[in-house]
């Protein structure tokens, strides 16, 4: 019998700043994503991560934000209350991009770590598109992964513990495509990379 064939899945890392630490009484204000790569049976093919992306800023959707949260990206909400795009106008924009940068695969969302951004991401896209493309869990996160291959703790992970080669290294500016970018480098670098017992 023929071995079934699998599915390629499209990595796209994905990073987002927001206002506050959950969405809906808080706002995402801006969405970055770079497609990271492709893993298919044969393996995993890096992609260049400045090839195919994408960003957005947002306008608000409440008056509710925290100040400290606010002060990491330095968006100006005053600004985005005007020029922000509509969240329904930017996920829909989003989405569609997702799925012409994924044909022939199946988008997975990834990040590090991937529990904040993706709360945001899957919140705003059922909220105003009624959709996800990457579904209600096609979700990567690099921190588990570094932490399963390296035989940490999860809780023991963090960047500044990780092999300096597997870093991008590209500044993490807390602009969201700049590091949706560093972090697509951070995951090809990581699916590349054999663990501690491999690389010597």
């Amino acid at each position: 019998m023929p071995a079934r064939r699998v599915k390629p899945s499209r990595y796209i890392s994905v990073d987002i700043e927001a206002d506050g630490p959950i969405p809906g009484p808080y706002s995402m204000l801006s969405l970055g994503a770079a497609v990271a790569g492709t893993q298919d049976a044969d393996g995993f093919r890096p992609a260049d991560p400045e090839e195919w992306t994408f960003y957005r800023e947002l306008r608000p959707i409440s008056d509710e934000f925290v100040p400290e949260a606010l002060a990491v990206s330095g968006l100006d909400r005053a600004r985005l209350q005007t020029e922000g795009v509509e969240p329904a106008v930017a996920l829909t924009e989003f989405s569609t991009w997702v799925r012409e940068v994924s044909v022939g695969a199946q988008p997975v969302m990834c990040g590090y770590p991937a529990s904040y951004d993706w709360t945001f991401l899957y919140w705003y896209l059922i909220r105003f598109t009624g959709e996800s493309p990457f579904g209600h869990s096609g979700c990567l996160d690099m921190k588990t992964l570094y932490a399963a291959k390296a035989g940490l703790p999860l809780r023991a992970v963090a960047k500044g513990t990780m092999p300096r080669h597997l870093l991008s290294r590209r500044r993490h500016t807390h602009h969201a495509l700049d590091d949706a970018v560093e972090q697509a480098e951070l995951l090809a670098n990581l699916m590349a990379w054999p663990g501690p017992a491999g690389s010597g």
